[in-house]
């Protein structure tokens, strides 16, 4: 009884914690300002390079947020963090709290639809999950879930306070405030970075943030659905072993090695998923933070810094054929090099696939550490002298290519993994080109390309929901749920398809054997249909449209009247600022028909958008899926292609 009573209480305790941080900005008095928390890793400085006149209006509309009688204290605090970090944090907001995602009963408000929006933010920022928590950075280096903390403690007053008949609208991180709206409509809609074309630059980006007026969400940050690195293991698994099939000639891939970079926020689910593919995969990462976090986390089996160990490590998990997750702290670069050097002295190729998950969609602010210089030069001298930092980071990139180029050649199958690395690569002057190639192509493909895309065109993409009651009893009620009725739908499908539902269902239950725990759903929208991506999801478009973004939109539109939660369509995402548009959606599901009318309508449209597009750009995984469901669902009509049968006519006709 004393026991429960003390849980009793931590529960009260909580839910008034939570209310006090859904009472808006605290002004009355404003909280000290703490500055950065020393005991947890931030972003590196950002350098917008503003004019004066351009440092007055950020400072102008960072005051926006508060009464007059504050300006004259905050003016002087925001000027420092602007100069010192290039950005204003407002980190004297930032909540004692901590922070995480509560159970959903437990968070002030009038409907439990804006209690999962809650949830699902506070877990981004939660700093077992977030990769800057104070510069509400979740991962990838700059992918915000607001501007500000100013923001943050806005859009939680505001979704205490909202009914199922307003909704939210959020201007790149800046609630715009509550709005009318139907019980049917979402409760939040998102856009991060929706910038005129002709000024979506790196550069441009960099001062409106800075201004406080654009925000690069990432995919799943700025959107509140990523759930740390779990979330992208699923198709990280899904990668690998198609990765095994394609290059290999097996799904066993007991004894095989997988070399790759980063431990980040999606990246480290790059070790997890080697395990559960049953391979030896050896990341090497620059940061130790993250890479002892992740070790700690249990997703890391072992780690080293010595490269020479870490060489011995490789051959004895070869030969004894063990699954191995191996974290090396270090360069990659000096990795790739070494085992280079082996394969020459030796003949020994320790390799069989290799790939790259560093940030290089944010390259020379932190996402990219160049071999020549150590984690702390780097931070400096990209602060003080980009110009130079972008050099040494070129330089790098074509020593890594060099290498990576030669064990190719003897052997090794290399992939994209969708970071801009290819794409980086071949900026800074690397032996990257593929002769006679499209604009997207390269020596090496994506993993969309050659691994992915076809099981995209087939309608299958990874997916994720979290257990909003905390229980992980519920959530492994939910697996078996899950499992279950793929089961059941996979009984009466193709081999193929069956083989995908087959990889989804052992995702389900290795998972839980790999302490994966966390409803809503929702999805990291390297997807079907939630992202036009031409150096990614949809880099094996060839129609012509591959630069074309009417199929995110479109999603995010047609998401939102079909009954999702929230929506968000951003600009950037994966591959990079100005790259990329991506939508996403969150979708509660409570039990009631209402939901599952809202999950049955929209989720078939959110597959059923990107297979229709796929079909029509001459994909035939995706004409024969779409064809199907259409037999399957008697409203669903699509414009089906005619294939060009005989090239002749076209040869005739273009030679006159």
């Amino acid at each position: 009884l004393h026991v429960l009573a003390e849980r009793s209480q931590d529960t009260v305790d909580r839910m008034s914690n939570l209310k006090e941080l859904c009472s808006g900005l605290p002004l009355d008095p404003m909280p000290s300002n703490r500055g950065r928390d020393p005991s947890v890793p931030h972003a590196p400085a950002r350098t917008p390079n503003l004019t004066p006149e351009e440092e007055r209006l950020a400072l102008r509309n960072a005051l926006r947020y508060f009464p007059p009688f504050h300006h004259n204290i905050l003016a002087a605090e925001f000027t420092q963090e602007l100069r010192q970090y290039g950005h204003i944090y407002m980190y004297r907001f930032c909540p004692l709290i901590h922070m995480r995602a509560y159970p959903i009963d437990q968070y002030p408000c009038r409907t439990r639809q804006a209690a999962s929006i809650m949830l699902m933010i506070m877990n981004n920022l939660d700093h077992a999950v977030a990769q800057f928590p104070q510069e509400l950075v979740t991962y990838g280096g700059n992918g915000q879930v607001f501007s500000n903390w100013a923001q943050f403690r806005l859009v939680m007053y505001y979704l205490s306070e909202m009914t199922e008949e307003q909704t939210l609208v959020m201007y790149s991180g800046h609630p715009a405030g509550l709005f009318p709206s139907l019980p049917s409509s979402p409760r939040a809609i998102i856009t991060n970075g929706m910038v005129i074309p002709n000024y979506s630059s790196r550069e441009q980006y960099e001062k409106m943030f800075a201004l406080g007026v654009s925000m690069y969400g990432q995919m799943t940050a700025g959107s509140y659905c990523y759930i740390g690195p779990q979330g992208i293991v699923h198709g990280t698994m899904l990668t690998v072993l198609n990765a095994g099939r394609r290059y290999l000639g097996s799904d066993d891939l007991r004894g095989r090695v997988l070399v790759t970079s980063g431990l980040g926020g999606m990246s480290g689910a790059q070790a997890k998923a080697a395990v559960i593919a049953g391979c030896v995969g050896v990341i090497a990462e620059v940061d130790e933070v993250p890479l002892r976090k992740r070790h700690e986390q249990g997703w890391l089996m072992e780690v080293t810094s010595d490269i020479e160990h870490c060489i011995q490590r490789i051959r004895e998990a070869k030969r004894s054929k063990a699954p191995l997750s191996l974290g090396y702290h270090g360069n990659v670069v000096d990795l790739w090099e070494r085992l280079l050097t082996e394969y020459e002295r030796t003949g020994e190729l320790l390799v069989d696939l290799g790939s790259d998950q560093t940030s290089l969609h944010n390259p020379f602010s932190g996402g990219y550490y160049p071999a020549q210089l150590s984690l702390h030069q780097a931070n400096q001298l990209m602060a003080t002298d980009p110009a130079r930092f972008k050099t040494v980071v070129h330089e790098s990139l074509c020593r890594q290519v060099a290498a990576i180029n030669k064990l190719s050649e003897a052997g090794m199958f290399f992939w994209d993994y969708g970071n801009a690395f290819l794409l980086e690569a071949q900026r800074a002057g690397a032996e990257v080109e593929k002769e006679g190639g499209g604009a997207t192509e390269f020596r090496y493909p994506s993993y969309v390309q050659h691994i992915m895309g076809d099981i995209f065109s087939l309608g299958f993409g990874p997916f994720r929901w979290v257990c909003t009651s905390g229980d992980p009893r519920d959530l492994t009620l939910t697996d078996d749920i899950a499992a279950t009725v793929l089961e059941e739908i996979s009984a009466n499908v193709t081999e193929r398809v069956r083989q995908q539902y087959n990889d989804n269902i052992r995702w389900i239950r290795e998972a839980g054997k790999h302490r994966m725990a966390p409803v809503v759903i929702s999805r990291d929208h390297h997807d079907v249909s939630g992202t036009d991506s031409p150096f990614r999801e949809t880099s094996n478009v060839y129609d012509g449209s591959v630069f074309c973004a009417d199929m995110a939109v479109q999603n995010f539109v047609g998401d939102a009247f079909r009954g999702a939660t929230w929506v968000s369509l951003h600009n950037g995402g994966g591959v990079g600022w100005g790259e990329v548009m991506n939508g996403g959606f969150g979708l509660l599901l409570d039990g009631t028909e209402e939901a599952a009318k809202r999950a049955s309508l929209m989720l078939n449209w959110d597959v059923s958008n990107g297979v229709a597009r796929r079909c029509w750009s001459g994909n035939s995984n995706a004409y024969e899926t779409i064809q199907r469901t259409m037999e399957e669902q008697r409203q669903l009509r699509v414009t089906m292609p005619y294939p060009v049968q005989d090239e002749d006519v076209l040869d005739r006709a273009l030679q006159g």
